[in-house]
């Protein structure tokens, strides 16, 4: 297998991460008990490989701001994972973290963790929202040190065309923290 290296994000790598995301999204989050099909995911991501919405993610990556890093992870020229994690005032946000399904459990998302908390304030907690049905996400931020704060939410604008919504669980990794 060739090297996986983890590298900021530049705007030609836009196309890449619409695609991992689409991935992973349809791999993860359709779920039967919650009535979340995959028609839903499809349908959610059925304008997100236009050029307009391209060219929106590549201007977002382009003017990222002081507080925001975007990471991918990329294997030659393709991208495997991407990370994005915000410096906020009182708390620092892990808001997203995804690995292509088929390079899972392999240490990518723990060294793409690693690389973002070089550009996090450790002095701070860190939050991250994970669907409340995905054990495998919550296992792997439970070994990065992160605990379930009890704190559940729903996003009504991320509501599917079915009705159903994912609910988020919050995780905190108190301050303080090493290396996972």
């Amino acid at each position: 297998m060739q090297e996986i290296k983890i590298l900021d994000a530049v705007p030609e790598d836009a196309v890449g991460i619409i695609n991992l995301f689409y991935k992973t999204w349809l791999a993860t989050y359709p779920n039967k008990e919650k009535g979340i099909t995959i028609e839903d995911i499809e349908d959610s991501y059925k304008d997100e490989f236009s050029v307009e919405n391209i060219e929106n993610l590549k201007a977002l990556i382009r003017d990222l701001p002081k507080n925001k890093k975007r990471l991918v992870a990329k294997m030659g020229d393709t991208i495997v994972g991407a990370c994005t994690v915000i410096r906020n005032d009182d708390t620092n946000h892990l808001r997203t973290l995804y690995i292509l399904p088929e390079f899972q459990h392999r240490g990518i998302g723990t060294k793409m963790w690693n690389k973002a908390m070089e550009f996090l304030d450790p002095t701070k907690d860190t939050i991250v929202q994970v669907a409340d049905y995905t054990e495998d996400a919550i296992r792997f931020y439970k070994k990065l040190g992160f605990v379930d704060t009890g704190k559940r939410t729903t996003d009504e604008s991320e509501r599917f065309k079915s009705g159903a919504i994912i609910v988020d669980m919050e995780m905190v990794r108190k301050f303080g923290w090493g290396r996972a």
